[in-house]
């Protein structure tokens, strides 16, 4: 079965045959255990911890080409395109002052 999250993304379920080969793994595991609902419901998200600069979250649009361009060289530096066009940014505003 296919389930479809809010964000788009699709994510196979396990048969029922696959979730009993799961159940079993779980059970024969002395390290680990499934959770009660109590204890499920006490549990907390767990994210990151908050940094110590933090960024403006903005929407902005940017030519195709433009976008591309970062994308790919972040893929090849293995980085994040929005840290390189951050990175352009304050480079090219240290320069107007």
């Amino acid at each position: 079965m296919l389930l479809t999250t809010k964000s788009g993304r699709v994510i196979e379920m396990p048969s029922d045959e696959e979730d009993e080969i799961i159940n079993a793994g779980i059970a024969e595991d002395t390290d680990t255990y499934e959770l009660s609902d109590a204890e499920f419901l006490k549990l907390k998200p767990v994210g990151r911890p908050p940094a110590e600069i933090t960024k403006a979250r903005i929407t902005i649009r940017i030519d195709k080409d433009t976008l591309n361009i970062f994308k790919s060289r972040a893929e090849e530096l293995g980085g994040n395109y929005q840290t390189l066009m951050n990175e352009a940014l304050r480079k090219y505003a240290q320069e107007l002052r």
